[in-house]
């Protein structure tokens, strides 16, 4: 009989806390309840490549749609906006030589990307999410620069998305 006591002990409490009105989801994922669309604006570009800006405007749209659970908008309609600039673009880290020119061993080069990025709620101003020097990295093989990219990027993206979902 002592388990069906804190059986009913627990279950007291959650209907007491229901009662009360409190109310706990995963609506917004992360965001303010009220934040339901977002507007990408494309990121200022301080580098020499304009791939970046393209891809990580793809990149951003798509999952924050799909991990924070909001919907892309047009910047006057939307509840929130997502800016930022792109303040390096580094291709040339490399990762793995071969000391043997004998040798028929390729070269692995690492790609670096680093923004500033900040997520604005349009009507109050507030900024839900800020953060200056996020740095991504992808691996690639020599002549794989777009594979490195995607993984750099993907990996700011992922880094975004879990600093805003810890921050609500």
């Amino acid at each position: 009989m002592r388990g069906s006591g804190a059986l009913f002990s627990g279950l007291a409490l959650v209907l007491a806390v229901a009662a009360c009105g409190v109310r706990y989801g995963l609506a917004g994922g992360g965001l303010p309840a009220n934040v339901r669309t977002v507007a990408v604006l494309p990121f200022e570009n301080q580098t020499t490549s304009p791939d970046v800006q393209r891809d990580l405007l793809d990149v951003m749209r798509r999952e924050l749609q799909k991990r924070l659970g909001v919907r892309d908008a047009a910047q006057d309609r939307a509840d929130a906006v997502v800016r930022g600039v792109i303040d390096s673009y580094d291709v040339d880290v490399p990762v793995g030589v071969s000391a043997n020119p004998s040798q028929a061993v390729s070269a692995r080069r690492r790609l670096q990307v680093i923004i500033d990025v900040e997520i604005v709620e349009q009507k109050s101003g507030r900024v839900l999410f800020q953060r200056k020097g996020m740095r991504g990295e992808g691996d690639y093989a020599e002549r794989g620069e777009a594979e490195g990219r995607k993984q750099a990027l993907q990996r700011i993206v992922n880094d975004i998305v879990e600093g805003t979902q810890s921050q609500w």
